[in-house]
């Protein structure tokens, strides 16, 4: 069968949810992402205007100003981490706003890239702890995605202070240079250009590309001036130690030497045109992105900003899929959970998202339950369904908005655990790309089974009211307490005293653990790859489903005629 069966959803506006409704969710969740533009031009700025003028002053760019001019014209960068170490202070007062480092997707002459640009307005693109491990992660989306990989290098390696906490361990900073090796072993491009200080670790992280080129002012050096002074008594600089002179004309660890910033760029962009171009239009058949029937920009009106109101979760598809129109796979089983097909920016894409509210309980006819939780018939729905995608290769694109699993005796006679670990079997296992949005709730193993960060899906973003714990603040709280407590969750002390210190206590946990769930949490410690605003939600997954399709021959893309997706609809709710 070679007819993929989108069929057009969703409703207007008007008649999913009154005026008034609509202006208060808008307005709860306006404060949330004015917080997020705040914070990200926050980030954006560095150490300030004054770093700023003071790279200016050596006739270079800032790390922003190069990813700005080596991107396509009109077209946008995509960044991922963006709040890595936000909020975190370092020896000196210091802070290291997206721990020193720019991130980015990238369109480069049409081909989509990863950028990893050095912020040299923060301590001179110093690498602090969690650099590191911010660089690596975005070598292994590229890896992932077999996408060109392009480094603009302005580092003065460690700041020494906290070297304890990014030099030594797994994910230290010398496996920036493994990820070097395995890109390259995999035939990723790499491309870099050296703009000013490479020091140590900086030195390094350049070599190993497929073309290396060097400013004027650039230098790579193991040691710079001041160490060698220091340990041999020599009186060098740096450029006399490492800089195009020596590396260009001598040693050979560089290909070409360019007077400025601007020239470096240039020659960047016409190294990448020279790859092989995108095989996206050629996935698309024919076919150009078309805009959802009704606007991304209705996700604020529909999404209510407490996660216990309930919304009809085909909405959310209905604004971000193509024309609105979607395949819902096995819709007789499973109710609490909605899989399908449909298409991102003109390319086919799978969805997985939580029904809210309450569906029909089949375990108990005439009876209902709650959803946003994982039951027997919708695990082993979406496990099929992310197999079919894997064996299809279709990107898949789990939409969070989860309370856990199903608890109690029922849910562990019907093999719950089994169940869940053939999910979380499936997830661990798939090489198709697969990519996860924290819409509201990530609670509990829920948000494990449904490709939490720990299962590896290539980009993780969360909305500003996603809510990533084990559980809800006053539950564990409960939980915490729960030796104090009586079968009511009552205190069972009767001292006065001691009544208040556990009351105390509990609120403190509570509100803590709230805390904790804040979206900055996350993305400040990694445990998510960016925080993105409702509205540019369907802008990131267009990007990144396109970046899927652009390596043709690096995974199996099956065409529609021969997916096992139609077996699957058949066997399930088709024709015997």
């Amino acid at each position: 069968m070679s007819f993929v069966p989108l069929v057009p959803i969703g409703d207007t506006l008007g008649t999913l949810v009154d005026d008034r409704t609509a202006a208060e969710q808008r307005a709860a969740l306006a404060v949330l992402e004015d917080r997020l533009r705040e914070r990200r031009v926050e980030v954006h700025e560095g150490w300030g205007a004054a770093y700023i003028e003071r790279v200016h002053k050596k006739q270079k760019l800032t790390a922003r100003e190069r990813l700005a001019r080596v991107i396509d014209p009109g077209t946008r960068p995509f960044e991922v981490g963006t709040f890595v170490n936000y909020g975190d202070v370092f020896p000196g007062d210091q802070k290291s706003p997206g721990a020193g480092v720019v991130t980015a997707f990238a369109k480069i002459e049409g081909r989509w890239c990863m950028v990893i640009a050095n912020d040299n307005t923060v301590a001179s693109g110093a690498w602090w702890p969690r650099t590191p491990e911010k660089i690596e992660r975005a070598q292994t989306m590229a890896l992932r995605l077999r996408i060109p990989t392009v480094y603009l290098v302005d580092c003065s390696g460690l700041f020494l202070p906290e070297q304890s906490k990014s030099f030594p361990g797994a994910l230290g900073a010398g496996h920036i240079f493994k990820m070097n090796s395995l890109l390259s072993a995999h035939g990723v491009p790499q491309i870099a250009g050296v703009f000013g200080d490479c020091i140590a670790g900086g030195g390094y992280m350049p070599i190993i590309s497929d073309r290396v080129y060097m400013t004027e002012q650039a230098y790579m050096v193991i040691a710079g001036a001041a160490l060698i002074k220091g340990a041999k008594s020599q009186k060098l600089t740096s450029l006399d130690i490492g800089g195009p002179e020596v590396h260009v004309q001598q040693s050979g660890c560089a290909d070409v030497r360019v007077p400025d910033d601007v020239t470096l760029i240039e020659c960047i962009r016409r190294d990448v045109a020279r790859l092989p171009s995108s095989g996206a239009d050629f996935y698309r058949g024919g076919l150009g992105p078309i805009d959802p029937r009704f606007g991304d920009g209705e996700l604020a009106a529909l999404l209510p900003s407490d996660h216990r109101e309930a919304y009809d979760a085909k909405q959310v598809l209905a604004r971000l899929c193509d024309q609105s129109l979607f395949w819902e796979v096995m819709p007789q089983v499973g109710d609490e959970m909605i899989c399908g097909v449909g298409r991102v920016n003109g390319l086919y894409a799978g969805f997985v998202i939580n029904r809210q509210g309450l569906v029909d309980d089949p375990e108990h006819p005439g009876k209902q339950r709650p959803s946003g939780i994982l039951y027997r018939a919708g695990i082993a729905k979406i496990s099929a369904f992310s197999r079919a995608c894997n064996d299809d290769g279709i990107p898949l694109i789990w939409l969070q908005d989860i309370s856990g699993f199903d608890i109690g005796t029922e849910a562990e006679a019907h093999g719950l655990l089994a169940y869940g670990s053939s999910l979380i079997y499936t997830n661990s296992t798939n090489t198709t790309p697969m990519f996860t949005v924290l819409l509201r709730k990530a609670s509990g193993a829920g948000y494990y089974a449904m490709a939490g960060l720990p299962y590896d899906p290539i980009v993780q973003l969360s909305t500003s009211y996603a809510r990533l714990s084990v559980m809800e603040g006053r539950t564990l709280a409960i939980a915490a307490y729960n030796t104090k407590l009586d079968d009511d969750f009552q205190i069972l002390a009767t001292d006065p005293a001691e009544r208040e210190k556990i009351a105390a206590g509990m609120r403190d946990t509570e509100a803590r653990i709230e805390r904790d769930m804040d979206p900055f949490v996350a993305a400040k410690q990694m445990d998510t790859d960016e925080i993105v605003e409702l509205g540019e939600l369907r802008a990131y997954l267009g990007a990144l489903v396109e970046m899927t399709y652009q390596n043709t021959g690096s995974r199996r893309i099956k065409n529609p005629r021969i997916w096992s997706m139609h077996d699957l609809a058949v066997l399930v709710g088709g024709p015997r």
